[in-house]
């Protein structure tokens, strides 16, 4: 398992754990595949913003597999 605020370490296709805009309180964790990275920089130090196969948009906590 990567971090998830620095881009190198997400490819397109790849397994993580995101946080979206309406659970960064409770900071409750949706599994996916990434379709798309939204984040242009090379880190985020809340995480880098994508948008998973099911459409949800939100920032990777944790990649599980590449």
């Amino acid at each position: 398992m990567s971090d998830g605020t620095i881009r190198k370490n997400i490819q397109v296709g790849a397994e993580v754990e995101v946080v979206q805009k309406h659970h960064q309180r409770t900071g409750e964790l949706t599994n996916g595949i990434v379709k798309r990275l939204l984040t242009k920089s090379p880190s985020h130090p809340h995480g880098i913003k994508v948008q998973l196969e099911t459409g949800e948009v939100g920032r990777v906590k944790q990649v599980l597999s590449s």
